[in-house]
């Protein structure tokens, strides 16, 4: 199966259910703490930052610059997926697929940005939900959680409502794009599409 054939095959009858979009598994990481028994009483122990210690740092300051939080090796890109045809006043669905090519997995957000062809607009509900729309509905945005491994996906699918105007052939200008602080390679970050305008999406009439 072509991997246009497998995302509409999950996309199913339901833009609400997100069946479709690749659930990103994101690292979690928790604190291990003593018992309370063994926990120190309050004012015993190591003296605070600055007191009796000349080398400590200030309150609220880093001891050692290195232990902050660098952004991973990874590299985004966008693959291109034109939405199915559809009429003039008719619908489709643009399927926005953002990949990591590793060799890290992403520990950043990144974000998605669809700009669509004039004639067309978006319509919600969007997966995820947290896209919305701006520029009149022109353009949508939607954020991903830190933590898509190496060669693995996420989707977001954008239901889109053609002009009754749109004149029948192929709307060009779109563009689907993804902006991430660990992306380091970012020639392949934007992937245009197109959508086909025909006369009818419906079966043809038997004669």
């Amino acid at each position: 199966m072509t991997r246009s054939g497998s995302v509409r095959r999950l996309l199913g009858r339901s833009l609400v259910t997100g069946c479709v979009v690749a659930v990103l598994a994101a690292g979690q990481a928790g604190a291990v703490c003593p018992p309370d028994d063994k926990a120190p009483a309050p004012g015993v122990g190591a003296p605070a930052p600055g007191a009796g210690d000349p080398g400590a740092p200030a309150p609220g300051t880093t001891a050692d610059p290195a232990v902050a939080a660098v952004p991973s090796n990874s590299d985004l890109y966008v693959v291109r997926i034109d939405p199915d045809p559809a009429a003039p006043g008719g619908s489709t669905v643009l399927h926005a697929f953002v990949g990591n090519l590793g060799p890290d997995r992403t520990a950043s957000p990144f974000t998605v940005v669809i700009t669509l062809p004039e004639g067309v607009t978006a319509e919600p509900p969007f997966f995820p939900e947290n896209c919305y729309e701006f520029q009149n509905g022109h353009r949508v945005r939607c954020t991903f959680p830190a933590g898509l491994p190496k060669f693995r996906s996420a989707t977001a699918l954008i239901p889109l409502r053609l002009s009754p105007e749109v004149p029948l052939g192929t709307l060009a200008g779109g563009y689907v794009a993804v902006r991430g602080d660990d992306d380091r390679i970012e020639s392949n970050n934007r992937q245009p599409f197109t959508i086909e305008v025909v006369e009818s999406t419906g079966p043809r009439p038997i004669v």
